[in-house]
């Protein structure tokens, strides 16, 4: 099981399950009131100089993905893993996705105003169509939205829409709808950008017979655990994709994924390891891309029990990392070092922070401060994810040179985030691209229901509600300086890296986006990809 992207409610990352099939061959807020759009053409196909040639018109993509067997399904509201996405993201849209900075950008919303209290937002839809030529409208999106929150469903968007109160949301006209939240929330537009939160048409409920959305792609056919064939929607409100047809292969193994690329039998090539592109990168034979900034790789400290209820001995620990060692032993090299801080390069980071490193002797002298110079602690890891097992070793070893013992416990694969969410006091940790805000308010207030570090402060959890309480960007920006100030100096995550996800392509297919983490608007987005 590999974990990245968004959370679901017990688990730090978009899962991916062992599969079952290999099939080939072809069977910002930067302002509150914002109002714009991308028009027909955008995006990095619009780039087309430097990607290699003007756009083309035609041909089949087959994309290779992890599935995740028989249980697949094509209801958007369900989708979990990455294939999943990637096929809700061709045949549905969302009302927001998120920018390469993980700032929400309009998408079935032309755009959206608060009124002055922040807890009512007025959301005006672009005009579009759904596959069957019904236009999108409000109601849509109430049904959408409340199909979601449905109490006696387990869909993925559901912890995201909580703010809403959809029983006094309402329809102001064909196309506008009036959202009222439950409390001011200046980042209201992160809700609609979340994960999964996908507008189908009013009272659709089956969506693996001829699921009808209003994406990119119409549906032709779906065999779960093997493939899906999507066409082109010449009335796609975006501009009509570029390809004929899609088609998404389910393939079990990361090796199955390359040589199907090597082949000829797909011409991308989903979630590579670095080993493979080191192996290929720049021998000409296929394309290696690198999405930055993709994955943050950490350890988790629970700061409610000792010895992490010390702010000092937190501080040792971020001290004891040589964070460079762990990105080049545990990632290959593929990603780049953290500053114990979620959300490197995306809206509202602290960049301004002084860069940590090694200090074993000031790591040493606080341990004593401490009274624990012979601190012996267990650390929780996994083969859940890339990297941990590799990590946990990396970091036993720097802790040795700080005299501090490191016991590594492996946990199994299956449990492994509910595990660690409640237990345990040291754990390897991961989690995929989400807006700052986001992960501040589903993993670091008092009430949040995946604080795996225990941080619970109340004055803390005053600042998140000033937050959002804010209107103007820039004292909002300000406000995430300051939380992330004392993240900084005495958290309970130990953020070592952010790793690369790692696609590979054909050597003729072109428009795909490289600044875009996995998860984002642009990751996966095959309407704007073609063949040269």
């Amino acid at each position: 099981m590999n974990v990245v992207p968004v959370s679901d409610p017990r688990s730090p990352g978009l899962r991916r399950r062992g599969f079952l099939a290999v099939a080939g061959g072809a069977a910002g807020l930067g302002a509150l009131a914002l109002a714009g759009c991308s028009g027909p053409g955008s995006g990095p196909a619009a780039d087309a100089a430097e990607a290699g040639g003007e756009p083309r018109r035609g041909g089949r993509l087959r994309a290779a993905f992890a599935g995740g067997g028989a249980s697949e399904t094509l209801d958007p509201h369900l989708a979990n893993l990455f294939a999943d996405a990637a096929r809700a993201k061709a045949l549905f849209d969302k009302l927001a996705d998120y920018g390469p900075d993980l700032s929400a950008r309009p998408r079935l919303a032309a755009g959206w105003e608060p009124d002055a209290g922040l807890d009512r937002w007025k959301v005006t839809l672009r005009e579009a169509v759904f596959h069957d030529g019904r236009p999108v409208t409000a109601e849509d999106v109430l049904y959408s939205y409340r199909r979601i929150t449905d109490p006696k469903k387990a869909f993925r968007a559901k912890a995201s829409l909580e703010p809403v109160d959809l029983a006094a949301s309402r329809a102001l006209d064909e196309r506008t709808v009036e959202f009222v939240l439950k409390r001011p929330t200046a980042e209201f537009p992160n809700v609609l950008a979340a994960f999964g939160a996908y507008i189908v048409p009013e009272g659709e409920q089956d969506f693996d017979g001829a699921p009808v959305g209003s994406g990119p792609f119409r549906f032709v056919s779906f065999a779960p655990g093997k493939s899906a064939v999507l066409r082109r929607n010449e009335d796609y409100w975006d501009g009509a994709p570029y390809l004929d047809e899609l088609e998404f292969i389910v393939a079990n193994e990361e090796s199955a994924r390359i040589h199907a690329l090597l082949g000829g039998q797909v011409e991308y090539a989903h979630e590579l390891n670095p080993t493979t592109a080191r192996a290929h990168e720049g021998r000409g034979q296929v394309q290696i891309i690198r999405l930055r900034n993709s994955a943050m790789q950490g350890f988790v400290m629970k700061t409610d029990r000792p010895p992490f209820n010390d702010k000092r001995v937190r501080e040792a620990f971020f001290l004891i990392a040589d964070r460079q060692e762990l990105v080049d032993g545990a990632l290959s090299g593929a990603g780049e070092i953290g500053n114990d801080l979620f959300g490197k390069g995306y809206e509202y980071y602290a960049a301004g922070l002084p860069q940590r490193k090694q200090d074993l002797d000031r790591a040493k002298a606080l341990l004593e401060q401490a009274g624990v110079e012979n601190l012996e602690v267990t650390l929780d890891t996994s083969p859940v994810a890339a990297g941990f097992t590799e990590a946990a070793a990396i970091f036993r070893d720097q802790a040795a040179e700080a005299g501090v013992t490191v016991t590594i416990r492996t946990g199994s694969k299956d449990s492994y985030w509910k595990d660690i969410l409640d237990s345990g006091t040291f754990a390897s940790y991961r989690s995929g691209a989400m807006p700052i805000e986001s992960h501040l308010s589903q993993r670091l207030l008092t009430g949040s229901t995946t604080n795996a570090t225990r941080w619970r402060h109340k004055d803390f959890d005053a600042l998140y509600q000033q937050a959002q309480s804010t209107r103007d960007p820039a004292e909002r920006a300000a406000i995430y300086e300051r939380m992330q100030r004392r993240l900084h100096a005495e958290g309970g995550f130990l953020i070592w890296g952010f790793a690369d996800w790692i696609l590979g392509t054909a050597k003729n297919v072109r428009g795909v986006e490289e600044k875009a983490p996995a998860n984002s608007l642009d990751w996966a987005r095959f309407d704007k990809v073609w063949l040269a």
